[in-house]
């Protein structure tokens, strides 16, 4: 998606991440003509190492690395500085989703605190890397969010291999300009199609939930058993009445 086509203010940013992710997930299975099961989040684990953080919401920027292998920096010695000013040409917030050609091996990491230091100041505010990552209190005061498959200590050869280009990170492909939304959870990849709607229907499942089954199901104080789960099906029903007239299609429990 160019940046200049971007469905999503800010503000609008700013308020998906008052969310955690599986909420963003319920909303977007209500509008998405995609599989819910199969196209929306990481298939294989992943770690989210600053839970604290919150979640994390921003645009897909991409780049393969192979730290294993020395001789990219030969073929390329400037990748790294044009990489940068890639960087620095889109605006964010961005974050950049790392293929590691080296795994399952983990023979070095492309972050640490300088690394995480210098992109948080090109406008990134975090890391997918299904390679690994070092210098986690020094990356966590950078500002600098990362979910990774592990840590470890050396960096290898990090030279950038190639960017703006279609990735695979724990099993799930993500493009260049994908919005991303992340937390301890995991991550899941929003088409472009689907982001217009996005912040509604993941606020109004949150209210749905908050006004229908939660309530009813956190009200049992004094109650017998069937009168539980009478009121538990009632607000089941509700609940489901809502998704459908909202979005013609059945909310599932």
């Amino acid at each position: 998606m160019s940046p200049t086509s971007r469905p999503l203010s800010h503000s609008d940013l700013l308020q998906l991440k008052r969310w955690n992710t599986p909420t963003i997930y319920n909303g977007w299975e209500q509008i998405t003509k995609h599989n819910p099961g199969a196209d929306a989040f990481n298939i294989e684990e992943t770690r989210d190492f600053m839970p604290q953080m919150g979640p994390m919401v921003g645009y897909a920027v991409t780049l393969v690395i192979e730290p294993g292998n020395a001789s990219h920096r030969q073929t390329n010695p400037k990748a790294g500085e044009e990489f940068r000013r890639y960087i620095a040409s889109i605006p964010g917030p961005k974050i950049i989703v790392v293929q590691d050609l080296d795994k399952p091996r983990v023979l070095g990491s492309a972050w640490g605190e300088v690394s995480a230091s210098m992109f948080r100041a090109l406008g990134c505010v975090g890391t997918i890397t299904d390679g690994a990552i070092r210098d986690l209190d020094e990356m966590t005061n950078a500002g600098f969010k990362a979910l990774a498959r592990r840590l470890c200590v050396g960096h290898a050869h990090v030279h950038p291999v190639r960017w703006n280009c279609e990735v695979e990170v724990f099993g799930r492909t993500v493009h260049p300009g994908d919005l991303i939304h992340a937390d301890k959870h995991g991550f899941m990849v929003i088409p472009p199609e689907d982001q217009p709607r996005l912040l509604e229907a993941a606020r109004f499942m949150d209210s749905n939930e908050c006004t229908t089954v939660i309530p009813a199901a956190r009200d049992s104080a004094g109650r017998s058993t069937d009168e539980l789960l009478a009121n538990l099906e009632a607000s089941i029903t509700q609940f489901s009445a809502n998704v459908k007239a909202k979005f013609s299609r059945e909310g599932e429990w």
